[in-house]
């Protein structure tokens, strides 16, 4: 399929609706409408953010395009989270503002250390950037032990009382996270998710619990990406 196609937008309408059809992706609608800046597959509500705001961004990769217009629109500090190899020598190799601050920790729903290794494509190709804590192969000569800490304990390491948006991108790791800040008294005013059902042992049912107890928490859906794999929640504190 040619590119050109692919960058259509109706392109990714229609394939969503179809993967919709066969019960690959949850029929999902905003609960409410505001004003988002979008960014990549990305949106986020700008007039919740300020040069006061702390924005947590979970799983660099090689990519902080994102982080970037937070810091251009809003001034925002963003701390990116990051233990994986590719992304902790990519982001030496880049020229950042003073208000991106990087971490080489991961995030997950308890402290510790956790296994990770390299993620593997349906074709059996290993990804240069991408890893995963979930190990089908506990044998891998590649797997790297990091240290991992919840939110609250970042909160407490960095001096933060509150945070204003935390973006994850964490292949698979968002299930785990987001059951520990749900019992987080301080949760995070706006949150964005991308969900990984579609990896093996993971199924749509438990992204459809993850919203579902997301929402029974105070959390409001406004933002749903092409993929429709990327959601946006904004807490109802802030409405």
């Amino acid at each position: 399929m040619s590119k050109k196609i692919k960058q259509h937008p109706l392109y990714w309408r229609i394939k969503l609706y179809l993967k919709r059809l066969s019960g690959r992706e949850l029929w999902l609608h905003p609960d409410v409408r505001i004003d988002t800046c979008p960014s990549d597959d990305w949106q986020f509500c700008p007039k919740f953010l300020d040069q006061n705001s702390v924005v947590y961004s979970l799983g660099v990769g090689d990519s902080i395009i994102f982080d970037l217009k937070i810091i251009k629109n809003c001034g925002s500090t963003v701390h990116a989270f990051d233990p994986t190899p590719f992304s902790v020598e990519w982001i030496k190799s880049q020229a950042l503002p003073r208000q991106f601050v990087f971490h080489q920790w991961a995030i997950a729903g308890s402290d510790g250390v956790i296994r990770m290794t390299r993620r593997v494509s349906r074709k059996g190709k290993k990804s240069k950037v991408m890893w995963t804590s979930m190990l089908d192969n506990a044998e891998d000569p590649e797997i790297i032990e990091v240290p991992c800490f919840t939110l609250q304990t970042i909160m407490k390491k960095l001096n933060h009382e509150r945070i204003d948006l935390v973006k994850m991108d964490v292949e698979g790791a968002e299930y785990e996270i987001i059951e520990s800040l749900l019992n987080m008294p301080n949760k995070p005013s706006q949150l964005l998710v991308e969900f990984h059902h579609r990896f093996p042992g993971i199924g749509l049912a438990k992204t459809a619990k993850c919203i579902g107890d997301l929402r029974a928490a105070g959390y409001r859906l406004f933002a749903i990406s092409a993929t429709g794999r990327e959601v946006g929640f904004v807490h109802e504190s802030r409405l």
